[in-house]
């Protein structure tokens, strides 16, 4: 009977993995327009009790933003100021293209009150509005948060509806990032709140936590009220697996590289850790919520390929999902994607069973390709191939901008490469980065669900301090600030508590931006911090100028479910024979076949219940004891 269980939805499928304490398991099931739904059938074939523990990836915030059917929110904002979240930062979304405008306030004019009056004169207001939630930021409220809170809890008891105040969901300074984050959080309250709610009532178990953004758990009563901090709770998981594996095998530098049915996910990983930072944007709207660096891209095995006005050929962002999924899943698509390029190039076997019931039909698959390259002008294969090669170099412009642009040399790192079409990509994608090792981990298909067993409980604070250099009130702000993450942890009722760790938003006086560093409270070692990061983002540091401590951010983890070095590992007297494929010439083997120490060389197929990896020519690769496979260019 599992303990534990991991459920991540994704765009095409919903994956779990189950921990009984000795077997591990893993499995998909197609994703659900209600998640809920696809969660429960994934939960349907375990035999479980009333006391596992449920962690959970959801896509409900990010899908909510990106369709934009988030609740109808009004905004309460100091007199004056309503109109700040429209007027934004001089920052345009493209320099040079004078068309491109930002994304619509998530509050129109006429939901925004000004708090110039008394409390009854603002519920007169919205009472007027009918708003579904409510945001409450006042400008400067990050330095005494007081009437924000008490306006937010008259507002809340009144009016029945969720409630987001700015002092608790982004409570750093910076005014427009402030209010948008609010109104971002009240605007998906109620679509995450009610889904967890669904999602909750469907559980037998009251041990149920959500991914946020930053890879930690919260319960789902903690969640609900911060809704923003789940629009990366998928990707986070995935992300949070790959730190793991890397601290695991001893690699400093890695790159998390997932790509699943819908979208890519890559994140650059130092020191067995993926730095957690703020100030993200998500469809173009500021989210300042605590965040792994993931950088999503609209490229998956379901993504579409098209031809464009000027006869490009082109690929993505648009997918065809989980219904009707590929032309090759045989459930009513007709318009041709990555998968659909795979299997008529042979990468995916025809007679593989993706999920372990969706069958594949390589002639439907042939088809649709065949339509496009008459439309562009290519046979079937260079078709076939046109489509890998352009989703390939998508990947790669996604990895460059969590790596070189970041001042960072992929070539240094490794690539380790999950989800569902992530080993069929990854060597051709380390090849053009110049990686020269890739990791297939243990369920890469449906590693992002293990990522949810690997991650831990966290609580986060954060307070905006603006000092000086050389204030002597550094070490005792630091201080509050541990035990304030201490305090936020406790309310969680969660038990195993961690040490608190501090990190501090530091800049050169003057400047408009901030590097993030660990937070000690000695100003000389802090500044070494700052400038070794400082010279390691933009290339140089300015010894001798003054710097200053804008923000202090603080956490709290507590125990995870399983460490890797709980996984089980891999027998080691199997005798595996390979199935020569008819074609291509490469030797297909089957990963839960492969003993420990097994070596081979390309061309060759890893085929296995969930997904699939590819070698080229020339590529080795080894078995690790914890089923790892690691891929040598």
């Amino acid at each position: 009977m599992p303990s534990t269980v991991g459920v991540d939805v994704g765009g095409t499928f919903t994956d779990v993995v189950a921990f009984d304490g000795e077997t591990l398991i893993g499995g998909k099931t197609p994703t659900t327009p209600d998640q809920s739904i696809g969660v429960m059938r994934a939960l349907a074939d375990l035999d479980l009790g009333p006391d596992f523990r449920f962690l959970h990836g959801t896509t409900a915030g990010t899908n909510a933003l990106l369709e934009e059917r988030g609740a109808r929110v009004a905004l309460v904002t100091s007199e004056g100021f309503e109109d700040l979240i429209e007027i934004g930062r001089q920052a345009r979304p493209s320099l040079y293209d004078p068309f491109a405008d930002r994304p619509t306030p998530l509050v129109p004019a006429r939901l925004r009150v000004g708090a110039g009056g008394s409390p009854e004169e603002i519920l007169e207001k919205l009472e007027a509005l009918e708003p579904e939630a409510v945001a409450v930021a006042l400008v400067r409220s990050y330095t005494d948060p007081a009437k924000e809170l008490m306006l937010a809890s008259i507002i809340g008891d009144h009016l029945g509806v969720p409630v987001s105040a700015g002092a608790r969901v982004s409570p750093e300074f910076r005014e427009y990032e402030r209010i948008a984050t609010t109104v971002l959080n009240a605007y998906l309250s109620p679509e995450v709140s009610g889904y967890l709610r669904r999602l909750g009532a469907g559980l037998a178990t009251p041990s149920r936590f959500v991914m946020t953004s930053a890879g930690g758990l919260l319960p789902f009563e903690a969640a609900s009220m911060l809704a923003g901090r789940l629009v990366l709770s998928g990707p986070a998981a995935g992300a949070v697996a790959a730190a793991e594996i890397a601290r695991a095998k001893g690699h400093r530098s890695a790159i998390s590289f997932d790509m699943g049915g819908t979208s890519t996910d890559v994140c650059r990983i130092t020191d067995g850790e993926a730095l957690v930072g703020v100030g993200r944007r998500v469809a173009g709207r500021i989210n300042r919520v605590p965040s792994l660096p993931v950088n999503t891209i609209g490229a998956g095995g379901g993504s579409v390929a098209w031809r464009d006005e000027g006869g490009a050929l082109r690929v993505g962002p648009r997918s065809a999902g989980a219904v009707p999924g590929p032309v090759a899943y045989g459930r009513g698509g007709s318009v041709p994607t990555v998968t659909d390029a795979d299997v008529v190039l042979g990468l995916i076997p025809s007679d593989l069973a993706l999920a372990g019931s969706v069958p594949l039909d390589a002639a439907a698959a042939a088809g649709a390709l065949t339509g496009l390259g008459r439309e562009i002008g290519l046979d079937l294969d260079a078709t076939a191939r046109g489509v890998v090669d352009v989703v390939d170099s998508h990947m790669e412009r996604a990895v460059r901008a969590v790596s070189v642009e970041e001042g960072s040399d992929p070539r240094e790192s490794v690539l380790v490469a999950f989800g569902g079409a992530g080993g069929l990509h990854a060597v051709r994608l380390a090849r053009r980065l110049g990686m020269r090792t890739v990791l297939i981990p243990p369920l890469s298909g449906v590693f992002s669900a293990l990522g949810l067993l690997l991650a831990r409980p966290r609580a986060d604070v954060a307070r905006t301090v603006l000092l000086e250099e050389g204030s002597g009130r550094l070490p005792q702000l630091v201080r509050e600030m541990k035990a304030q993450a201490r305090s936020a942890f406790d309310e969680m009722q969660i038990p195993g508590k961690g040490e608190a760790l501090a990190h501090a938003a530091m800049r050169y006086v003057g400047q408009s931006h901030e590097l993030t560093v660990l937070a000690d409270p000695d100003w000389g070692r802090l500044r070494a911090l700052f400038e070794e990061a400082h010279r390691t983002h933009f290339g140089f540091d300015r010894t001798g100028e003054p710097i200053e401590l804008v923000d202090l951010h603080a956490e709290v983890t507590g125990n995870a479910s399983l460490s890797w070095d709980e996984l089980p590992r891999r027998s080691v007297d199997r005798r595996p024979e390979p199935v020569l494929s008819t074609g291509e010439g490469r030797a297909v083997w089957n990963r839960a076949d492969l003993p420990v120490g097994f070596e081979t060389q390309g061309p060759a197929l890893i085929t296995e219940r969930d997904s699939v990896t590819l070698l080229e020519p020339e590529d080795r690769m080894l078995v690790h004891d914890d089923g790892t496979l690691e891929i040598s260019l």
